[in-house]
């Protein structure tokens, strides 16, 4: 029998970065993140027959949230300035600290601009640290395509960071 708060609640926060990188947006993490408890909690006499609970939860929050993606880039999107990055607020460092923040702006923006399924790849591996066997799990698919996409994704991003620092020098 599994125990929801001990065996369940705990993913929370694994479902949230999951959700958050396929969806790129807080709010709606945390709307898939509640709705994947909620079929979780639904579902909980199955989930004894479950092999890898944490596989499993990934994937169902994986397949809310490319849902929710899709509904959303249907949807008119309103731009707020204050949504924008304003690099030269607040910085008090110097340039070590401004350098170091665009450093990971970049690298952010430019994984989310992956695939999908690149971008949850690199999520699982590289953010989560997850090993192949799991992430293949949670996405369905081979390890060995597991694998090939993490070597694409990686490529990719060095590629555009490369090509978005040669623009700068």
């Amino acid at each position: 029998m599994i125990n929801f708060q001990h065996d369940i609640l705990p993913l929370k926060n694994l479902i949230f970065r999951t959700a958050l990188r396929i969806v790129l947006n807080r709010e709606e993490a945390e709307d898939i993140v509640q709705d994947t408890l909620m079929k979780l909690w639904q579902k909980r006499d199955e989930l004894a027959q479950v092999a890898n609970l944490e596989a499993f939860a990934l994937a169902s929050a994986r397949n809310l949230a490319i849902d929710r993606k899709e509904k959303m880039e249907n949807r008119n999107i309103s731009l707020d300035d204050t949504l924008h990055d304003r690099p030269d607020e607040g910085l008090t460092e110097g340039d070590r600290l401004m350098t170091q923040q665009e450093t990971h702006r970049l690298v952010a923006d430019v994984i989310n601009s992956l695939p999908e399924k690149q971008r949850t790849v690199i999520q699982l591996r590289d953010i989560e640290g997850k090993n192949y066997r799991e992430i293949a799990e949670v996405l369905s698919i081979s390890e060995s395509d597991v694998k090939v996409t993490l070597f694409r994704a990686r490529n990719e991003v060095k590629e555009k960071i490369f090509q978005k620092k040669s623009f700068f020098l």
